[in-house]
């Protein structure tokens, strides 16, 4: 459905005819809409019977499951929501615009050269990339896929291309983008030399068999780089330290509505292929006898079974790193954007956490961390985006695109005073991103901590505890300057600063602001579906095994 969406849209821009009579806005909505179908198309595949035990397609290159299936429909529902904070930027920049009569009829017309076709058709491309990658079942689906998502965030991030800092940040996005690919590469490569086999279950197959009659050796031990090398690659991509520099930067200088798909997006479905794998990886250690399960990487457990790799404590080392860099150096942050980047890193270190000890608990937990971590954030940019119009309206009339984002924290100073419901929706959104009973936020920290305890790992959960309370510094910091009045406000301020926004942008930040507060009220929505899903999991698997 994507990909032939994507081909339809090509072609209608190739035809002038066409092209001359599409608004750039047009293409928007029917990129949500392309999106909201899929989920639909995604979600009536669950009721195919085969589904339930794995679907293999294309020989083998895709492995089709109802996690995956389930993962799609929310990725693409978020996708879908994203997409709707640019129609009002473009509304409003045309028709201030048109009043001023500053640009020519011809160019109203136009989508070709406008950003919001490029838009659209690029986070297709992303959205395409995240779908594959959650069915890959081969080293070369799994790195094409990865590449098809990875090059559609680097054009992204060079969206405006009359912007230095956004070059710049997509330059270095590209460079340091292109480097963890080849570390993945130089993995994929090294299982490959030692094995011959890329595709999943074959490998398994193969290191079984190895194991059993114990011999060979040095295939063992490249098998073990490799799979290294692709952890290390999949963690320089999600951001999570020591491999997170490019992060704060790339924000930064890309626009709020490219760091809006950057924060979220990409970091979904790589988040669930480390899941899979891991999952993979310490459910071997319980069971007796080979079976290959409902995951992608079958291959895997094999490696658990005889303690090859341990990858536990590669992504415990890596979630303290995350928690411990992402609280401390966003306490020196003023740029608002590098300030979430790093609150994005301390996210990380959390979904690390959960990745790490994977029992049933933190399954859930890791569910659950990532559906409010994903509204969350969503929540804050389309609010920063909101206020960007608002403040810098001055720019849009004039026709400037590059300078209507929020860059700096004091820009948002007594807000509050202007407009009240959007400083109120942004703090709450702040409180519940530190942590604050009882929001949504408080709730998947406590998760998280809970599985942790737990399994035992209770310098983790001090760490992670400590690093919590220290980064509810940087949060207070923003409400603190939303809440503080300007000196020598006037009329023409309070005028310059009155709030516009389509009806559908206002009731997307208030559902979603709503959700967040009153979380407590009905739980069982989110809370149910994780832990069905959690279940379906891990006794799936247990009851197949039992049956052996």
């Amino acid at each position: 459905m994507i990909f032939i969406s994507l081909l339809i849209l090509i072609v209608a821009i190739a035809i002038p005819s066409i092209r001359m009579n599409l608004s750039p806005n047009l293409f928007i909505r029917l990129t949500a809409i392309i999106f909201l179908y899929a989920a639909g198309l995604s979600f009536n595949s669950l009721y195919i019977q085969s589904i339930e035990s794995g679907l293999g397609i294309y020989s083998g290159l895709f492995h089709v499951t109802v996690t995956s299936q389930l993962i799609d429909i929310f990725i693409y529902i978020t996708g879908a929501l994203i997409l709707t904070a640019w129609p009002i930027f473009n509304k409003h920049l045309l028709k201030n615009s048109y009043k001023n009569n500053l640009i020519l009829e011809s160019d109203k017309l136009s989508s070709v050269n406008n950003p919001a076709t490029e838009y659209s058709l690029i986070v297709i491309f992303s959205s395409l990339g995240s779908s594959l990658l959650l069915s890959s079942s081969d080293f070369i689906s799994m790195y094409l896929s990865l590449e098809l998502q990875s090059f559609g965030v680097y054009i992204l991030a060079t969206l405006y291309r009359d912007s230095e800092s956004a070059t710049a940040a997509g330059l270095k996005y590209f460079l340091l983008g292109g480097l963890s690919s080849c570390v993945i590469l130089l993995g994929i490569a090294l299982i490959y030399s030692y094995s011959g086999i890329t595709n999943f279950e074959s490998l398994y197959t193969l290191s079984s068999s190895i194991h059993a009659f114990s011999f060979n050796i040095p295939v063992s031990l490249g098998i073990k780089l490799g799979i290294i090398f692709i952890f290390l690659g999949l963690l320089f991509k999600i951001a999570a330290a020591p491999l997170h520099n490019w992060a704060p930067d790339v924000y930064d200088n890309s626009p709020t509505i490219v760091t809006i798909w950057l924060t979220i997006m990409p970091k979904i479905s790589i988040i669930f292929l480390l899941f899979e794998m891991i999952n993979g990886l310490n459910l071997a250690t319980s069971l007796e006898v080979f079976e290959i399960v409902n995951f992608i990487p079958v291959f895997f457990l094999n490696f658990a079974k005889y303690k090859i790799v341990e990858i536990k404590y590669l992504l415990l080392l890596s979630a303290l790193f995350s928690l411990i860099i992402g609280t401390v150096v966003g306490l020196s942050q003023i740029r608002i954007k590098r300030l979430l980047a790093y609150s994005t890193i301390s996210h990380v270190g959390f979904i690390l956490i959960a990745l790490a000890i994977n029992s049933a608990s933190s399954i859930e937990a890791l569910y659950f961390y990532i559906i409010q971590y994903s509204l969350t954030n969503l929540n804050v940019f389309l609010i920063l985006l909101a206020f960007g119009y608002v403040i810098n309206k001055n720019n849009l009339i004039n026709n400037n695109l590059i300078n209507s984002d929020i860059n700096f924290i004091s820009q948002l100073k007594g807000q509050f005073f202007h407009n009240p419901i959007l400083s109120l929706s942004l703090t709450i959104c702040l409180f519940s991103m530190a942590g604050v009973p009882p929001l949504i936020g408080f709730f998947s920290k406590y998760y998280v901590l809970y599985s942790a305890i737990d399994s035992q790992h209770y310098f983790m959960a001090i760490v992670a505890i400590l690093t919590s309370v220290i980064s509810a510094s940087y949060y207070i910091k923003i409400i603190r300057v939303l809440h503080t009045e300007e000196k020598n406000t006037n009329s023409n301020t309070t005028e310059s600063n009155e709030l516009v926004l389509t009806n559908f942008h206002s009731f997307l930040i208030s559902s979603l602001t709503l959700g967040i507060l009153l979380f407590l009220i009905k739980p069982t929505i989110i809370l149910n579906s994780v832990q069905l899903l959690s279940i379906l999991l891990f006794d799936t698997n247990y009851i197949s095994w039992i049956t052996i």
